[in-house]
């Protein structure tokens, strides 16, 4: 290879590395990753109904997955 080319690389490498740093220090600043609200409103929505309805959908899941299990077990192909 060229060195230009590798260099070429390596510029447009450190350039995009140091974009990501500058948007990660941003984000960090400006308070993107801060959910101050994120633990009280789990507790406030969180309703006996709420859970009744998650772990029935975890146990459709759970029976649709077993299901298929035994269909592709049991599959035998037309003659």
């Amino acid at each position: 290879m060229s060195d230009n080319i590798i260099i070429l690389m390596l510029g447009i490498s450190t350039f995009l590395g140091a974009l990501g740093l500058w948007a990660l220090l941003w984000g960090l600043k400006s308070g993107q990753f801060n959910d101050q609200s994120k633990f009280l409103d789990t507790a406030r929505y969180d309703s006996e109904e709420d859970y009744k309805d998650a772990v029935m959908m975890e146990q459709k899941k759970k029976d649709a997955i077993k299901r298929k299990k035994e269909k592709e077990k049991n599959y035998m192909p037309n003659d």
